[in-house]
């Protein structure tokens, strides 16, 4: 299939994709941008929507979409600082899936509220749903996978922040992926607030007092964020501890598993990738922690098994090679393997010579 031919309005905006992010020029407060599918046949309809979403997200479409037409409309306000986004569409699904995400540089945090209708948003660490039937704000990290489905008609705001200022502001900025947050406090209550102007008076200003109504909205967004991070580090530490107790035990499980990799650990968790690796730095990484534990296990079998051969004991450990076993092991130890099991006595062993 070739080319869709689209309206002439339409075929600007995609073949200018990259102006669809640029921010305004200095002096201007901000820019405004409307796409429409509207006046494409229907069976370009919801082609034309993917191909305007191209540049960072996937949208899969089937023939029955094609057959029915698709309602798509947004407004687009481009900020400094911000990009704020108000859609109002038809039932599609969206995502960000590892290959997409390493084919962009967009790594922003974005903050939805579901006007009308609703999203069912699924991350992929953790395993979970984010359906938003009651009113609230959901969080997504662009840096982690994520699919959203808009069952029926909805209007969906988004707010788009850099990651530098979700990451100044919150403790942990890739825990909130897949989070919603009710309008439960007096903070968020104050951002329902400042919705509902968005919603029905931000045409009728000026520039300035749109992009002043527009970034106060994204940072009472992102201090209601931040606020229930810090309301919740305690429970936040005692979960890292527990968390970190249980990649421990599985990495200690695991290993004369020869998949036991940094990924397999990360892939085994409901904890973004980058909170596990921090959890590690202190012992190096991830991957120095595992093969620490991996020499920690050795030099126990080098005393308690004096029959299990020295190459055996690093083959069944993960080891590619003997001699790739006798480096690590030496430099932990300060002694080859060999030299270990005739000078450490089993007796020293049983006295929690290796307990941690």
């Amino acid at each position: 299939m070739g080319t869709p031919s689209y309206t002439a309005s339409v075929t600007r905006m995609i073949v200018r994709r990259d102006q669809r992010v640029a921010p305004p020029p200095p002096g201007t407060p901000l820019l405004y941008q409307h796409f429409t599918v509207r006046h494409e046949s229907k069976e370009l309809q919801l082609l034309a929507w993917r191909d305007y979403l191209d540049r960072f997200l996937d949208v899969p479409v089937t023939r029955q979409q094609l057959a029915h037409g698709f309602r798509g409309d947004i407004d687009a306000y481009l900020l400094p600082d911000m990009i704020y986004l108000d859609s109002r569409t038809g039932a599609f699904s969206q995502r960000r899936d590892l290959a997409r995400i390493s084919r962009d540089s967009m790594r922003d945090f974005v903050f939805h509220v579901a006007v009308d209708g609703i999203m069912e948003t699924t991350t992929a660490r953790p395993v979970s749903r984010a359906a938003q039937y009651t009113p609230g704000i959901l969080a997504l990290d662009m840096s982690q996978p994520m699919l959203m489905m808009r069952p029926m008609a909805a209007r969906v705001l988004a707010f788009f922040l850099p990651r530098a200022s979700v990451a100044a502001a919150l403790p942990d900025p890739e825990a909130i992926h897949g989070r919603v947050i009710g309008y439960t406090t007096p903070l968020t209550r104050l951002v329902l607030d400042q919705i509902r102007l968005l919603c029905d008076g931000l045409p009728a200003l000026s520039g300035e007092d749109q992009a002043h109504a527009i970034r106060t909205c994204g940072q009472l967004i992102l201090a209601a964020f931040s606020k229930l991070q810090r309301l919740d580090d305690h429970q936040r530490a005692a979960a890292r501890a527990a968390l970190r107790q249980h990649i421990e035990a599985y990495i200690q499980a695991n290993l004369h598993h020869e998949g036991l990799t940094p990924e397999s650990v990360v892939r085994a968790f409901p904890a973004a990738r980058a909170t596990i690796y921090r959890m590690f730095e202190p012992q190096g990484g991830l991957q120095a922690y595992i093969r620490h534990c991996r020499l920690h296990e050795a030099a126990r079998e080098l005393v308690v098994m004096p029959r299990l051969s020295v190459s055996a004991i690093g083959y069944g450990l993960g080891f590619n090679s003997a001699s790739d076993f006798s480096r690590a092991f030496s430099r932990q130890y300060s002694m080859s393997p060999r030299d270990y099991r005739e000078r450490i006595d089993v007796s020293l062993f049983q006295d929690n010579l290796f307990n941690k």
